[in-house]
């Protein structure tokens, strides 16, 4: 395991030489308690200078990869611990898939990668060396002032930017809203049901407990959130996920009510606000009282999800007590990343972009609702035009959901049934499909529908 390092060039032979023992011992190819050869044995083995072994001794040592003691020889260190296997892929797609229809991504291509790459040769050429220090931890200055105008204009909220916080997308909002809840003595949050379930990982992570609370055709049920006796729930109002409903009005201004007779706190989750194709998207429940309704949104159904950008409006009294979170947490976001969304947001890119994204996605959501008509007649598409997803509610015939799922997983059809989103005593005998279409081409989406339907055929 060290021949190769030995015959590396001279000049990084001894780092090679570093490298490799320090592999072997993390990797446990070399034990802890193991006994190493001599500088003078070693050397002779490999070929190289006495002197090259002496110093990777001596520098794996002072890394405590190493121990030893004056004429005691050199050992492997008690201190390491080999690596566990790689992480668990979140959203693995198994061999052989032909069509993934799960929800939560956008269309990657439709990134634009040229806009994008001369903003970022802009933006660096003329950032100041001052802003390539520590960020303020709420985020730059002007992406604060870009995204507060953007969200005042495109959502309705009211966004101060000293209060807006930039984050490494909603999931960072949630848990850092989540360890404010937790210090100021709450254990459990609610949640909706069905909803995502990325909610009860993300507030657990923070120490808190979730419950789920149902819903109606209107929004969350007011009475179970009163008799719950929460004091903090998520909500997805402006188009809920995953039944795509919009909250009403009522329900909207009942739910500030709640807010307020309890001095509680909503968490906005403005996952795809932006997205609606029969009408002017609902404005942000935020707008209607800051002061108890947090609101978070990012770019990942708009950009792409990997640019790890949100952001986080919370009521005043919770601002500063984020703000120290998120200093401890990761000192804030990187700034020529952040400088770079300013300037696309402020030169017209972000709005051209989110128009680009509505065509595409209204184009094949209705691709998505005229294969399902044809190929699953009696099947209906609930929730709002809008958004990346729809619910397929299939006629019973086509049931049980399980057996469904399964049968198409083996034809290579990936599905999310919505019993993942909700509480498995709610679940009914029906097919209910929680379908993603953004990601797909349009052609995609009518194969995909097709393969289904044959499924169901070959099951027959």
């Amino acid at each position: 395991m060290l021949l190769p390092a030995a015959s590396a060039p001279a000049r990084g032979r001894g780092r090679a030489l570093q490298s490799a023992l320090r592999e072997a011992v993390r990797s446990g190819r070399l034990a802890p308690g193991t006994r190493l050869p001599s500088s003078r044995a070693l050397a002779a083995d490999l070929g190289v200078s006495r002197g090259l072994v002496t110093e990777a001794y001596e520098q794996l040592t002072a890394e405590s990869y190493l121990r030893s003691g004056h004429g005691a020889g050199t050992w492997v260190s008690g201190s390491v611990r080999a690596a566990r296997g790689g992480a668990r892929d979140l959203a693995p797609r198994a061999p052989g898939t032909r069509v993934d229809f799960r929800p939560g991504t956008p269309d990657l291509s439709l990134f634009p990668r040229s806009a994008w790459a001369a903003t970022h040769r802009s933006v660096l050429g003329r950032l100041p060396h001052s802003a390539l220090g520590y960020p303020d931890p709420r985020g730059l200055p002007e992406l604060r002032d870009a995204l507060a105008a953007l969200l005042t204009r495109r959502r309705g909220v009211v966004a101060d930017p000293e209060r807006l916080l930039v984050c490494s997308g909603v999931a960072q909002a949630s848990t850092l809203l989540g360890f404010v809840l937790h210090g100021r003595g709450l254990t459990t949050v609610g949640v909706e049901d069905p909803g995502s379930p990325e909610h009860a990982t993300l507030f657990s992570s923070a120490g808190l407990s979730t419950e789920r609370l149902p819903l109606d055709d209107e929004g969350l049920a007011i009475g179970p959130l009163v008799r719950s006796g929460v004091r903090a729930v998520v909500t997805t109002p402006a188009h809920q996920f995953p039944t795509g409903i919009a909250y009403s009005a009522a329900r909207r201004s009942r739910l500030l009510d709640w807010a307020r007779e309890t001095d509680g706190v909503i968490v906005e989750d403005d996952y795809d606000g932006d997205f609606r194709y029969d009408r002017a998207p609902v404005g942000a429940l935020q707008g209607l009282d800051p002061e108890h309704v947090a609101y978070t949104g990012s770019v990942s159904k708009s950009l792409a999800p990997g640019l790890r950008l949100g952001w986080l409006l919370a009521p005043a009294s919770m601002t500063d007590e984020i703000v120290d979170r998120k200093r401890t947490m990761d000192m804030g976001n990187p700034a020529v990343d952040q400088a770079v969304l300013a300037d696309f947001i402020v030169r017209g890119g972000y709005d051209r972009q989110l128009r680009r994204c509505q065509r595409a996605y209204r184009e094949r959501r209705d691709v998505l609702t005229t294969a399902l008509a044809e190929h699953f007649p009696g099947a209906e598409v609930s929730g709002i035009a809008a958004g990346l997803h729809v619910i397929a509610r299939l006629p019973e015939r086509y049931g049980p959901e399980a057996e469904f799922v399964s049968r198409a997983a083996e034809a290579g059809i990936v599905l999310r049934p919505l019993d993942d989103c909700r509480d498995p005593l709610s679940a009914d005998a029906s097919v209910s499909l929680v379908i993603g279409y953004a990601h797909l081409p349009p052609a995609d989406i009518s194969h995909g529908v097709r393969l289904l339907a044959a499924c169901r055929r070959d099951g027959r």
